[in-house]
């Protein structure tokens, strides 16, 4: 985030808030190029898949020779399959499992409850009323404009209960999960579309990540261009791979390298615990790229992450997790009405992002008091609210880490 001038760089600025990653930020995980993704002719082994994972979680639990371990449980796929491999390479290992339950959303904590049932898991909920609370103190440890930090909650209700926490990370990235978005990129292109084509429709599969007036939000600091955003995304579609292909490139080259794992992991460090990425193991890595899009995705049924679901209904535990994919998943509308606004209206009115000239007064002003905001702008004024809380706390430092936003 920062640069020897202004303290900012301003292509990560833009970058958080028109594509919710920074690609200037230095990866855990290995970046990936079109020739990782190409398909192999080898027929799919759910055995030796299932064998990765728990050979991953086995080897880690005796490393770091724990009898108690605690798991983000959304109740999807990926740490649902997680945990019920957990419980069968260590029988006798304590879990603690932890949800949340956000105000106002859709509440899937009680199928959560079931599974960690399912699998000897004392189960804990954290219930959040504001989601936006603690978010300096979150910004503050991740040190990136961030808003959407639900892990913060997840490690800070963990780091009573073990020193370890497991999460399902990679399952939607490697294995084919994020299904809204192949059907309607699919709906948008065609075997003949151009690269140019490709990447615009790919941005408009992330409906959450920009607005159609996305370059009027920014003033003359940020410098902000689509040519540079373009630039970036370009490699990924202008290569020999399939369409769908490309998007798991893009997909995987994006939120998961440059926003989720920095962003947990820093979260991790600031609370002292150890963090267990099962999915995200070397081998799989290695191979889960490189298997065929039919194997991961079936877009007659827009299913997705087909191979982790083999390897639950092998174990005879599909029955446990739906179709559709929600995860940990805020309402942002109800949470604007309710905390969100009025926030904004606090922080915005006298931003310090303003003065200084890095976000355009004007665009906050004729967005602020819309009756009926759109999501897609919600979201936007929730990101332009966690740039001014980071600015106040690392460019003014006016702000203390231990505030909150009530």
């Amino acid at each position: 985030m920062e640069n020897n001038n202004s303290g900012i760089n301003s292509s990560s600025i833009v970058n958080i808030l028109t594509l919710r990653y920074d690609p200037n930020l230095k990866p855990n995980l290995p970046v990936k190029t079109w020739n990782d993704f190409k398909p192999n002719t080898h027929s799919l082994d759910i055995n030796s898949i299932e064998e990765s994972i728990s050979s991953y979680i086995e080897k880690k639990i005796e490393h770091f020779n724990v009898k108690h371990v605690s798991i983000a449980l959304s109740g999807g796929v990926d740490s649902t399959l997680v945990l019920s491999l957990i419980r069968k390479v260590k029988p006798d290992l304590n879990i603690q499992a932890v949800s949340i339950r956000f105000a106002d959303s859709v509440d899937e904590t009680n199928d959560a409850a079931k599974i960690a049932e399912t699998f000897d898991a004392e189960h804990h909920v954290v219930h959040l009323e504001n989601y936006l609370s603690e978010l300096p103190k979150a910004i503050s440890m991740i040190k990136m404009p961030f808003w959407d930090l639900h892990w913060y909650y997840v490690v800070k209700k963990s780091q009573s209960l073990s020193k370890v926490l497991i999460s399902g990370d990679g399952g939607d990235e490697l294995f084919g999960g994020y299904t809204f978005r192949y059907e309607k990129f699919l709906s948008l292109t065609s075997d003949s579309s151009t690269p140019k084509e490709k990447l615009l429709a790919y941005l408009d599969c992330h409906e959450r990540d920009r607005v159609p007036d996305q370059e009027n939000i920014f003033n003359h600091k940020s410098n902000f261009t689509w040519y540079h955003i373009h630039n970036h995304l370009l490699p990924f579609f202008d290569n020999e791979l399939s369409r769908l292909e490309q998007v798991f490139l893009a997909d995987y080259n994006g939120k998961l390298l440059y926003n989720f794992n920095p962003i947990n992991t820093n979260i991790i460090k600031n609370f002292n615990m150890e963090l267990l990425t099962p999915i995200l193991n070397d081998n799989l890595l290695d191979i889960a790229p490189h298997i065929v899009t039919s194997e991961k995705y079936n877009p007659n049924t827009n299913l997705g992450k087909l191979p982790l679901r083999s390897i639950l209904k092998k174990n005879k535990h599909e029955h446990l997790v739906g179709t559709q994919k929600l995860g940990f998943n805020v309402n942002t509308i109800n949470l604007w009405e309710k905390h969100g606004k009025n926030l904004c209206k606090e922080f915005l009115s006298d931003a310090r992002i303003v003065k200084d000239g890095w976000i355009n007064n004007h665009w906050i002003k004729k967005h602020l008091d819309s009756p009926e905001l759109d999501v897609k702008y919600v979201n936007k004024f929730f990101g332009i609210l966690a740039f001014e809380v980071w600015y106040r706390l690392f460019i003014t430092k006016e702000m203390d880490s231990n505030s909150t936003l009530d």
